[in-house]
């Protein structure tokens, strides 16, 4: 029988086995070449450099950015000692071409987004080459400046200056884009030999007691014999300092994160004021989630949707209610909101999205599912401001009903006569954050003085609509778990057919907030939760559950029927019905019973699958060191 040896032990053991001259240190793994090429000439230089690094005994993959998931992938080149170097074309009006598209767009947004944070790939080593035409000022090779910059703003290192090769002959600064490629090639080779033999910085190694006394002018040596004409200064400085436009990043970084959703007007015009020089790869130059609809409404792409287009699952709406998260739009006709809630998303800084027009070029879409998710059926208002101040909401409302598409409205319960007012909803909710006066005043932070008999009032309101009605309880630990009782008393106020519990989701440091992943309560903590508070509730029971999301779904009994749970929604028969509602002019209404639909097995709380439909595929992140999930 053998001891076994600690890991301490052996490591120790270990190091003395393997002496200096023994033990090699690997600095450089492999390289692997990402191209995006319209005509195929990013191509040809990407096997071009491969066949080059080949030469010198390093491993070298050429990959299509088409075939690779930045979502997926781009985490792990921080720890695996590879060396990505990124071979890109600009395409019409300064765009990425088709096989860039989704990767500048995921990049873009992953730059501003602060659940990756400034340090997401941090240990990432890489190079940028751009191939353009200078004899489009505006665009010119505006794709590789900005992965650029968005790398580095995600703290990925750069191990040389970026390279710009020009089409255009006569201001091609070696007479050819094939010729600036040779040129940039020849001291990328260079500085990888240099890397793969442990040199952390490119140097004329002239320096005295290893210390450089001017690390630009060395640098401008080993990378550049040539004398140093101006263009080449300004390549310099972007490899030194920062560019412009991350000189912009940094002066959005010294104003905070938390940027409120009412202030966009004010951002909008600083923007247009400014001396923006490169365009990015999206549709617009706004930094935050929702896309801008006129000057009151937004809309923006769920990460379910494309979850959901890609085969990966839906949302919990799709366990609990049967939507297609790929054919849903969350959008809000109205950016204000009554309330300041600590946890809200308006708040945070995201990328815009807009609904899937850019989404076709993600690895992984099912064209199928693409060509359904093309046709709007679910609507969802909204993670956002507060959809029932519109004026306008019952004639939108009636909008979306004529072109089939169902409405999940939520209010945060403070405006009960428009909640009245209210014409059918396939399914209307209220936000039900704390259970008490106090409480409710630390988390949603009402401007209205008298926000608790608003927020009575809206319960009762709740509960005089004939249509499907759902309480939704947002569990922030240590603020609000500990109410179960004072939870009870409210459900029996307002009676709602069904009742959502979740999880809060972290949304990063916020002067908003003094949130932190301490008060996210574990998927656990939320189902003996909800356990507890079922028992104080005969009327009501655990139905369904959404593991990913943290949720669960409590049920009133009218909707077991036999032993079986049917809370899913037939939309094809609310649509039916809200018509013969409206042609009636109201008189001819109808009840949450009329458009139910049984629960597959799959949905139901206590079922294997813990929620995760079975026709998908649960797709795990290798090394994923955030939690980014969202909702």
């Amino acid at each position: 029988m053998v001891d076994p040896i600690s890991p301490l032990l052996y490591k120790s053991v270990k190091n003395q086995e393997l002496s200096p001259e023994t033990e090699k240190v690997l600095y450089v793994s492999g390289v692997k070449v990402l191209y995006g090429s319209q005509t195929g000439t990013a191509k040809g230089f990407a096997k071009e450099l491969a066949g080059g690094i080949s030469a010198q005994g390093i491993q070298c993959e050429v990959i299509d950015m088409k075939e690779y998931d930045p979502e997926d992938r781009l985490a792990e080149e921080c720890t695996s000692k590879m060396v990505c170097v990124f071979l890109v074309a600009t395409y019409t009006d300064g765009q990425p071409t088709e096989s860039t598209e989704w990767f500048c767009k995921w990049l873009e947004e992953a730059s501003t987004d602060f659940r990756y944070g400034k340090t997401f790939l941090k240990g990432m080593r890489y190079a940028v080459f751009g191939l353009g035409n200078s004899v489009y000022v505006g665009h010119y090779n505006t794709v590789s400046k900005n992965i650029d910059k968005w790398l580095w703003m995600l703290s990925a290192a750069r191990i040389m200056t970026r390279g710009e090769g020009d089409c255009n002959v006569v201001k091609s600064r070696h007479g050819s884009v094939q010729a600036d490629f040779h040129a940039w090639k020849t001291k990328f080779l260079n500085r990888l030999q240099a890397l793969a033999k442990g040199e952390k910085k490119a140097c004329s190694g002239k320096c005295k007691s290893g210390s450089c006394k001017n690390k630009k002018k060395h640098k401008e040596e080993a990378e550049d014999s040539q004398s140093h004409t101006e263009k080449n200064n300004s390549e310099e400085e972007l490899m030194e300092s920062s560019s412009d436009a991350e000189s912009s990043a940094e002066e959005e970084k010294s104003r905070g994160s938390v940027i409120d959703m009412e202030d966009l007007g004010n951002v909008m015009n600083r923007m247009k004021k400014a001396k923006v020089k490169t365009k990015p790869c999206s549709s617009t130059v706004l930094t935050y989630r929702y896309k801008l609809i006129g000057s009151h409404s937004g809309v923006k792409l769920c990460r379910w949707t494309k979850s959901m287009l890609r085969g990966r699952g839906g949302c919990y709406k799709h366990t609990f209610y049967g939507i297609e998260s790929h054919r849903c739009m969350e959008t809000t006709p109205s950016l204000a909101c009554a309330n300041k809630c600590v946890f809200c998303w308006s708040e945070t800084n995201h990328a815009v999205m807009n609904h899937l027009n850019q989404v076709k070029c993600v690895p992984g879409v099912r064209p199928e599912r693409f060509e359904e998710g093309l046709t709007v059926k679910h609507c969802a208002l909204s993670l956002v401001g507060e959809p029932i101040m519109y004026p306008e909401i019952n004639s939108f409302l009636r909008l979306l009903h004529q072109q089939n598409i169902s409405s999940f409205l939520v209010t945060n319960a403070q405006f009960p006569e428009e909640i009245r007012s209210l014409v059918p909803v396939t399914q209307l909710y209220v936000s039900v954050d704390a259970s008490t006066k106090d409480s409710l005043k630390k988390i949603d932070r009402p401007l209205f003085k008298d926000f608790w008999q608003r927020f009575l009032d809206s319960l009762r309101a709740l509960g005089e609509k004939q249509q499907r009605t759902v309480y939704r309880l947002t569990l922030v630990k240590a603020w609000n778990v500990d109410e179960l009782k004072a939870y009870a008393d409210l459900i029996s106020l307002g009676q709602p057919d069904f009742i959502e519990v979740k999880g809060v989701t972290y949304c990063g440091e916020s002067s908003a907030s003094s949130l932190t992943m301490a008060n996210v309560p574990w998927h656990e903590e939320v189902v003996y939760f909800v356990q507890q508070l079922a028992n104080l509730l005969p009327d009501y029971e655990i139905a369904c559950e959404h593991e990913h999301s943290n949720c669960l779904l409590l049920a009133h009994h009218k909707f077991k029927v036999d032993g079986k749970w049917w809370t899913w929604i037939d939309y094809e028969r609310f649509q039916e019905l809200i018509q013969e509602y409206e042609e009636s002019g109201g008189t001819k209404s109808f009840s949450a019973m009329d458009y139910m639909s049984k629960t597959p097995s799959w949905a139901i709380f206590g079922a294997g699958e813990r929620g995760f439909d079975p026709l998908d595929t649960r797709f795990q992140r290798k090394n994923k060191t955030k939690d980014i999930s969202g909702c």
